[in-house]
């Protein structure tokens, strides 16, 4: 779970502007890992992005890195 955090905490710091207040918790239930984002507000347009096209290109990429691990990954933006 540690390579997926820092994946998401990477793709992340350089999304915002405002490092301060990005906190990134990861939980693991029967084989699906949720990873939770918190964003400070005037930075959750750029992580959602057009349409959520940004949000949804992070959800594939954590998709193949969970299939290479053999888990499920699901994230959400808080």
């Amino acid at each position: 779970m540690e390579p997926i955090k820092e994946f998401v905490e990477y793709i992340v710091k350089s999304l915002v502007s405002n490092h301060e207040h990005i906190l990134v918790n990861v939980s693991e239930e029967q084989g699906t890992v949720t990873v939770n984002v918190n964003v400070a507000q005037e930075d959750m347009g750029r992580i959602i992005g057009r349409k959520g096209r940004t949000v949804n290109s992070i959800r594939s990429l954590l998709r193949v890195l969970g299939s290479e691990h053999g888990m499920r990954v699901e994230l959400d933006i808080e």
